[in-house]
């Protein structure tokens, strides 16, 4: 079945009322890969009746009412992507298409989505529990810095007014807190579930009393000891529970919930999605298109690159699913009539990452990659995730199986037969790396391997490469005008990428968004966890410049691009 999007719907599954309504700033699709869908399957799975109000038009009234109230709550995201991201380039350009939208059509969510759709509900129904969750209010958890109005903003789950906020990957967040809310316990009540933000009268023992709003709003040395508390405290099950004061409310930022388990995650992954966005679009949905021969094998990432949200959303960990679990999932995906024979990309954020895991079962510091591959890592999980490719491309109905997600160029290196695997028989013709730089003393900052193992890694390619006689290239992604960057720095990298002929097709301007350690940086010219005093490009002038010394072989050397648009 499909969810209701309208009360038309909702008669024709013989509904009365929703459980919980689901608004999204996104179009639906019933996808694993669109969080929407996600949670509104993991609540069907547990009995609740579940709507979706989905790109709900904010100036109408009337359309918070479009699937009437729902019983126990209403949970609101604004989407796969961050509204103001999904709005404004990183030079605060509109931007002219939203992939999420049938037709790609920009303008069809409000900046800061989650407040505008939770308002919206409150003054349509003022007593029903509304709870916001999706990236955009998880990275918003506590007071941030605001690319976009340029000033610390409070927690969004006080700008919002909503009852309680889910960060992170939030199946079993919202599980307990709906069930609890089945069994008529109240929404003011619901004050300890792991993984969620809420307004609280004391703190508890043993918990870690962040700065308060007011103090990181106007001191930059709080809100750097904010942001180094806020990243010891993400892994579980280290981390601690967290509390920040907002004027006269207090916040508990309750510890993360637990990583599922791989029965969880194959579970999950079992659920029907259709796999399609609903039946009553009349425009293709671009970000469907791009995804809907993919299948994610595995979520989190070991990199903790600092300029990089998914340390602090998907976390620092790799939960991975079982082969037989992907496999099973690709086996429904060969009946779609649409399906032609290619899987575009089996991964996840980092795709040689797959059912690669630690000796000692993790630790606070999470430093698995950098400076160097921890001696705890396992990193055999390589050989595995070839072996799932193979599998993969084997069964019936599949012609080709590829890589899209892209390498880790430090893992693939130490695992040269599954690297020569990867490259030779599952590369697709373009291979995606993200070096970022090339530049030792920005890499360091980024938290990412050194310029030296990116040409070891660009030399065994073509070496792999040449030996089954295939033409296929790199697509590195770079990035320009990173704190710590400095204009010489830009021309050494300029000068590795002319001499070694590279031609970007994949750069862009540093984009300095919630809650990372790089927009700390940006904002208050210090590394939060070093203390280091760093360069922060920010004038308009100097960025264009950093922009134009990467993209060397183009006339229009002053005119900062962005890969979204092009």
């Amino acid at each position: 079945m499909i969810f209701p999007t309208n009360k038309n719907e909702m008669n024709n599954l013989g509904w009365d009322q929703c459980d919980v309504i689901i608004v999204s700033g996104d179009a639906y699709v019933d996808h694993p890969s669109f969080g929407t869908a996600i949670i509104a399957r993991v609540l069907k799975a547990e009995g609740y009746k579940v709507g979706i109000l989905d790109q709900p038009d904010w100036t109408s009234p009337d359309e918070a009412m479009r699937l009437g109230a729902p019983r126990l709550c209403f949970a609101v995201t604004a989407g796969n992507i961050d509204s103001m991201v999904a709005h404004y380039t990183v030079n605060h350009k509109k931007r002219r298409e939203d992939t999420y939208t049938p037709g790609g059509k920009a303008g069809r969510r409000p900046n800061r989505a989650s407040i505008v759709y939770t308002n919206m509900l409150r003054a349509a129904y003022k007593d029903i529990p509304v709870i916001i969750g999706g990236i955009e209010a998880s990275l918003r958890r506590m007071a941030h810095y605001d690319y976009w109005s340029n000033k610390v903003r409070r927690s969004i789950l006080i700008d919002s007014k909503a009852d309680i906020l889910i960060y992170g990957m939030g199946e079993l967040p919202i599980k307990e807190v709906v069930n609890r809310l089945a069994k008529e316990e109240t929404i003011r009540n619901i004050q300890n579930v792991p993984g969620t933000v809420c307004r609280v009268k004391d703190q508890i023992p043993d918990s870690i009393e962040l700065p308060s709003f007011e103090t990181v709003q106007q001191d930059k040395k709080a809100f750097n000891a904010m942001t180094r508390l806020q990243y010891e405290n993400r892994v579980f099950p280290y981390a601690k529970t967290l509390y920040q004061q907002h004027g006269d409310q207090l916040l508990c930022i309750n510890f993360p919930a637990k990583p599922m388990s791989r029965k969880e995650l194959d579970a999950l992954y079992a659920l029907p999605f259709t796999r399609e966005p609903h039946p009553k679009y009349k425009e293709s949905i671009p970000a469907w298109e791009q995804i809907k021969n993919s299948i994610t094998a595995h979520r989190g990432c070991f990199g903790n690159c600092t300029f990089c949200a998914i340390t602090f959303h998907q976390g620092p960990r790799i939960q991975s699913r079982s082969s037989e679990s992907v496999l099973s999932e690709i086996r429904e995906l060969t009946t779609k009539s649409w399906f032609k024979g290619t899987i575009s990309d089996i991964g996840g954020p980092t795709a040689n990452m797959y059912d690669i895991t630690c000796k000692i079962g993790g630790c606070k510091e999470m430093n698995c990659l950098y400076p160097e591959i921890c001696k705890h890592l396992i990193i055999g999980g390589q050989k595995k995730y070839v072996q799932l490719l193979k599998d993969a491309a084997s069964l019936p109905g599949v012609k080709h199986a590829f890589i899209a997600s892209g390498l880790r160029h430090d893992l693939a290196l130490a695992d040269l037969s599954a690297m020569e695997t990867m490259v030779t028989q599952f590369t697709g013709g373009h291979l995606k790396i993200a070096p970022e730089h090339l530049v030792d003393d920005v890499t360091r900052i980024m938290n990412k391997p050194e310029g030296r193992l990116y040409f070891q890694f660009l030399e065994k390619f073509r070496e792999f490469s040449r030996k089954v006689k295939k033409k296929q290239y790199i697509v590195p992604y770079f990035i320009s005008g990173h704190p710590g960057c400095t204009d010489n720095m830009m021309l050494e990298l300029r000068k590795q990428l002319k001499n070694s002929n590279h031609k970007l097709q994949q750069a862009a301007d540093f984009y300095p968004t919630p809650m990372t350690i790089s927009t700390a940086m940006y904002y208050t010219g210090y590394h939060p966890l070093t203390g280091e005093k760093v360069h922060v490009p920010k004038t308009e002038k100097e960025k264009q410049n950093q922009f134009g010394m990467m993209m060397w072989h183009r006339n229009t050397r002053f005119k900062r691009q962005d890969p979204r648009n092009e």
